[in-house]
């Protein structure tokens, strides 16, 4: 059965050659609270507002909001990078706030919808890879490498709060909307047959429509 194996916040730590710090590096808790933190906008510091409590977002320009309020990454993905790295990726590693098990998070649909203790969770975007993860792995080409395997998890939106703790199993109730998680992922790579896909979605948030549309009316 897929369940919870972590849950994981981050605290701000310093990050190299930037006056604002990160939360890219998180810990594991006993549980988290999720919540809807409204669009996404700039805090203090330009600090962003993530969908988890006591969770820290160094960059509101980029992250958090709505759409980017939990981030979601598979165990089983973690322990096949582990093995590529040659080295131990703990919980966590890859920032995000719930660790799976048992769960193929990258066969994941836009719009599915996760049941999870008292929260429901919708999948929302593919998590893109920055130079601030590049700078955590410390890989080179990282982030060409990780995005080239396209399973880099997922970002959900928060339907309904609640509190999830590990252990607790994760019921998922498919969109039907064929619009994989994968395929977005390359269409913010820059793939245009899958923006053009993208597109064809009546319900494609608007932050990837615009940046789709305005990529393709330039390169299409």
């Amino acid at each position: 059965m897929a369940s919870v194996l972590s849950v994981n916040v981050g605290a701000p730590s310093p990050r190299s050659g930037k006056v604002t710090p990160t939360g890219i590096e998180k810990a594991s808790v006993p549980l988290i609270e999720v919540a809807d933190p409204g669009p996404r906008r700039r805090g203090p510091g330009d600090s962003g507002f993530s969908g988890v409590a006591s969770d820290f977002i160094g960059s509101g320009r980029h992250h958090g909001g709505a759409e980017q309020a939990v981030y979601a990454v598979a165990r089983e993905e973690l322990d096949h990078w582990s093995g590529e790295l040659g080295r131990d990726l703990p919980d966590g590693m890859f920032g995000e706030n719930i660790t799976t098990l048992g769960l193929d998070v990258d066969s994941s649909e836009y719009a599915d919808e996760w049941t999870i203790g008292g929260a429901v969770l919708r999948v929302s975007a593919p998590r893109v890879p920055c130079s601030t993860f590049a700078k955590r792995m410390g890989e080179k080409g990282w982030v060409k490498r990780f995005a080239a395997r396209g399973r880099a998890g997922t970002y959900l939106a928060v339907v309904s709060p609640g509190v999830i703790r590990p252990g607790d199993p994760i019921s998922v109730s498919r969109s039907g909307s064929g619009l994989l998680i994968p395929s977005l992922l390359a269409a913010w790579m820059g793939d245009l047959s899958e923006m053009r896909a993208a597109l064809a979605h009546d319900d494609l948030d608007d932050e990837s429509r615009g940046h789709f549309t305005q990529v393709l009316e330039k390169r299409g």
